[in-house]
């Protein structure tokens, strides 16, 4: 069933309207680094989309991932609502919606922390990989707030203390304070324990004792340091082909997104740790059907024009399409031929007006090398833009 995350803003707040993008580096935009997580499109490219937009004009995103779409739209002061199938992609997203201090957040953290009432001791996880990849202390603590978040996470500050945790959960060590509560892993996925203990067992790594609530203070005083007013918002963990989003309440003159790219199987997987801190098993999942099906290539093209054709069921008259779409290289495929293929199989109103190249993305594995990946050469992208006739 799918989980729905809303936020709304008071109407007498004025929208924010930046008239340009500020530094990547500025406060104001470190929410958006909040986790890492598969980046097709940087927060520009869905901010410049938004340029000529209207007040209240709604903006979708089926395929949100760790929310860039949602994060633009609020700077540009517009609602929006973002669905993914992925649970991490979805808490990821939803902590960018409210309006939250760090010091809420690390106030929550603390009284979580400090809570001693009578009752058992939160379960660990056991194993050689959970031996390896935290001090027990540190695993205790991330143990004591997770079941918390699991018991109850509907408020602001608990969406927003959930998503510090999940980008805080595993990264690289480094000589100075702590950034993150694990022993030394790549920064954007989660290392399969068999390779991950392989890889410490190696270099004699022991995980470092952390203590948690000074990682979160630090985390969240710095993504959470400047954040822009809130705009109305909803997130939905859930099927995008099941997904009827004419019955969200809103006619969307937006559609900004980035679907999967055809053979990419390994959302739920990469992201198997993460996806145990919002509920998930301990050891890694591997299962794929909540997303476009990747069975064949024809299945692909019809669950994208599905996606395509439900989505225009939604939208106003004129409304535009902006989709960053590409290829795996190891599928040896033509972004262009899927693309117009999946609008084709739509058999709607979306037509195409222009198609410009995307440059390229490593697709997530910018720190992959630190285990001896990612050596694939990445292929180029493609920006389609399209009208809703």
């Amino acid at each position: 069933m799918a989980s729905v995350v809303s936020v709304t803003r008071k109407r007498q707040e004025p929208a924010v309207r930046l008239k340009r993008l500020p530094t990547l580096t500025a406060p104001l935009l470190r929410l958006n680094g909040l986790c890492p997580y598969y980046t097709m499109f940087p927060l520009s490219f869905p901010f410049d989309a938004l340029a000529n937009s209207k007040v209240d004009e709604w903006v979708l995103d089926p395929f949100c991932g760790r929310g860039t779409t949602i994060l633009a739209a609020r700077l540009r002061g517009l609602p929006s609502v973002g669905v993914d199938s992925n649970p991490v992609a979805g808490a990821i997203a939803a902590a960018k919606l409210p309006q939250v201090r760090a010091c809420e957040i690390i106030a929550l953290a603390r009284d979580i922390l400090a809570d001693v009432r009578p009752g058992p001791v939160p379960a660990t996880p056991q194993g050689e990989f959970w031996d390896l990849a935290y001090a027990p202390s540190t695993l205790r603590d991330i143990c004591r707030i997770r079941n918390y978040l699991l018991s109850q996470c509907s408020t602001r500050v608990e969406v927003a203390l959930r998503g510090v945790m999940l980008g805080i959960l595993h990264g690289p060590q480094t000589q100075k304070t702590p950034t993150y509560l694990s022993n030394q892993m790549p920064r954007t996925y989660s290392t399969k324990p068999v390779s991950a203990v392989g890889y410490w067992t190696k270099h004699q790594m022991k995980p470092p004792e952390i203590d948690v609530l000074a990682a979160i203070s630090r985390r969240a005083r710095f993504s959470f340091k400047a954040v822009p007013p809130t705009t109305l918002g909803k997130l939905i963990t859930g099927d995008s082909r099941k997904c009827n989003f004419a019955q969200l309440g809103a006619k969307f003159s937006w559609v900004i997104t980035s679907p999967p790219y055809y053979g990419m199987r390994t959302y739920f997987p990469d992201h198997w740790l993460r996806n145990w801190f919002v509920g998930g098993p301990s050891d890694v999942d591997y299962r794929a059907d909540e997303q476009l099906s990747h069975h064949s290539e024809a299945e692909f093209v019809a669950d994208l024009g599905g996606v395509w054709k439900k989505v225009a069921e939604a939208c106003v008259p004129g409304a535009k399409l902006v989709c960053r779409f590409g290829a795996l290289p190891s599928c040896q495929k033509d972004p262009r031929d899927l693309f117009r293929r999946s609008l084709a199989d739509a058999d709607c109103r979306w037509r195409i007006t222009t198609i410009k190249d995307g440059g390229t993305s490593q697709h997530g594995r910018r720190q992959c090398d630190q285990f001896g990946t990612g050596k694939n050469k990445p292929v180029e992208e493609i920006d389609v833009y399209a009208i809703l006739e």
